[in-house]
């Protein structure tokens, strides 16, 4: 889970490792990806490592779009949820 209340790096690097697991499990290369996204690799990869120095969050959107991911948003400082643990455990 991410919080959108409080921006920090560990946030974006939390929401490039969903990616990048998410897109390693579908068998897509980062260039296969950025070609649907009209992205360079370059991109995709900052995105992924979590160094990306700007990013609009409607790009960011659609790529959860095509990798079939939601970004959920809570409180911060919200302990996860047992569904959330579970889901963690399961991704």
């Amino acid at each position: 889970m991410l919080s959108c209340i409080v921006y920090n790096t560990f946030m974006l690097f939390e929401i490039g490792r969903h990616m990048r697991e998410e897109r390693k499990k579908r068998k897509m290369t980062q260039a296969q990806l950025a070609a649907i996204l009209g992205m360079s690799r370059a991109t995709i990869s900052e995105i992924e490592n979590g160094v990306v120095q700007d990013i609009g969050i409607r790009k960011i959107l659609r790529i959860l779009e095509i990798l079939e991911l939601e970004l959920k948003v809570r409180r911060a400082g919200t302990p996860p949820t047992l569904d959330e643990i579970r889901e963690e455990d399961n991704f």
